[in-house]
C-alpha cells in the first residue's frame, strides 16, 4: 500500500514566550527554531520514518524559501511531488510557544489554497485500488471535497484531519474510511464530547474514528458489521512537556503505519505506539526535528511487537 497525502508544506517559525499577549500588547520572545512544517509535510515526513512509503503533494512558491523547503525534504524517506507556484510565496507558520509547553499557529495558507484537482490527478496517477489519500484542513474546500470523491471512484482508503477545523467540512465526513480530531474539533462537529462523540462520528457511518484527548489519550472508535461499534480507550504517556507541535499529526501517522505494516485495520496497540511516539515529540523544541527518528521509531515498535495481522 502507499500512502498519497495532499496538503500544505510550510516553515514553521517557532518563538518562545512567557505567555500569550492580551489585544494590543507587545511582549518581547525569542526565536526557538526555524524547521519544515505544515500538516500536509508532518504527516507525511513521520509516515515515511515509520517505514510506509509515502507520497507528499503539496505547492511551493519559487523563493528562496521554497529551495530551502525542498533541500531539508529531500532528507526525509518521502517521495516529494512539490507544484511550483509562480504567484504567490510559499507559504509560512508562526508558532507561538508559551512557557508551559502550549502553543498557538498562524499560518498562511496562499500556495496550499492554491491547489486544485487538475494540479494533483497527473500526481496520482500511480494510485491504485487499496491505496490510502489523506488530507487535512489547508486546501480549498472544494479540492477537498474533489479529492474525496477521486480517490472513490479510484476505490482508495481515504483518512481526514479537518484540521485548522471548518464548519463546512462536516457533509464530507460521513462514510470516511478513517477520521483523526481532537475534542474541541469533535465537539463542533457533534455538539458532544469523548465516548458520545465517537458514537456520533460512527453512526455518520465512518468506520474508524480516532479522538485525541490530549493529557487524556485518545479513543479509538470502529463500526463492525458483526458486533456493531466499539470504543476503546488509550491513556496517554507521561511526560514533560517542552512544545506540543506536531504531536497530533506524529499520532495520526504513527498510528497509520503501524497498522499498515502489520497489514490490518487500526488497532488500540497502533494507538499505543502512537501515543507513545508523540510523547517523544512533545519533549522537544521545534517541528521536523522533535519528530521521532526512524530509529526511535524501530525501537518503540520492538518493544510494543504484537503479531502482524492481529
Amino acid at each position: 500500500m502507499k500512502v498519497f497525502i495532499v496538503g500544505n508544506i510550510a516553515m514553521d517559525q517557532t518563538i518562545g514566550i512567557d505567555r500569550f499577549p492580551n489585544e494590543g500588547e507587545s511582549i518581547f520572545g525569542s526565536r526557538v527554531s526555524l524547521d519544515l512544517g505544515g500538516k500536509g509535510a508532518n504527516q507525511a515526513i513521520v509516515l515515511g520514518r515509520s517505514g510506509v512509503p509515502t507520497i507528499l503533494i503539496a505547492a511551493v512558491g519559487t523563493d528562496l524559501q521554497s529551495q530551502h523547503m525542498r533541500d531539508l525534504l529531500a532528507k526525509e524517506p518521502v517521495v516529494s511531488r512539490l507544484i511550483k507556484r509562480h504567484d504567490c510565496a510559499s507559504d509560512t507558520t508562526v508558532v507561538l510557544k508559551d512557557a508551559a509547553g502550549g502553543n498557538a499557529n498562524i499560518a498562511t495558507v496562499d500556495c496550499a489554497r492554491s491547489v486544485d484537482l487538475i494540479d494533483v490527478l497527473p500526481l496520482m496517477a500511480d494510485a491504485v485500488a487499496g491505496d490510502l489519500l489523506v488530507l487535512q484542513g489547508n486546501l480549498q474546500l472544494s479540492t477537498t471535497a474533489d479529492l474525496i470523491a477521486q480517490a472513490r471512484k479510484q476505490q482508495m482508503l481515504v483518512a481526514f484531519n479537518p484540521s485548522p477545523f471548518d464548519r463546512e467540512f462536516i457533509p464530507l465526513l460521513p462514510s470516511l474510511d478513517i477520521l483523526f480530531l481532537n475534542e474541541h474539533e469533535a465537539e463542533q462537529i457533534t455538539g458532544k464530547a469523548d465516548e458520545a462523540a465517537v458514537y456520533h462520528l460512527l453512526d455518520m457511518n465512518i468506520a474508524t474514528v480516532v479522538l485525541t484527548l490530549g493529557a487524556r489519550g485518545a479513543l479509538l472508535g470502529q463500526r463492525d458489521a458483526a458486533r456493531g461499534s466499539d470504543i476503546v480507550a488509550v491513556p496517554a504517556h507521561k511526560c514533560h512537556v517542552v512544545d506540543s507541535t506536531g504531536a497530533g499529526d506524529t499520532l495520526q501517522s504513527v498510528t497509520i503505519g503501524s497498522a499498515i505494516l502489520r497489514g490490518s485495520k487500526i488497532c488500540a496497540h497502533d494507538l499505543d505506539l502512537a501515543v507513545r511516539a508523540a510523547a517523544i515529540t512533545v519533549t522537544r523544541p521545534g517541528t521536523t526535528a522533535a519528530f521521532p527518528t526512524q530509529q526511535e521509531l524501530e525501537t518503540l515498535s520492538r518493544k510494543l511487537e504484537v503479531p502482524l495481522n492481529l
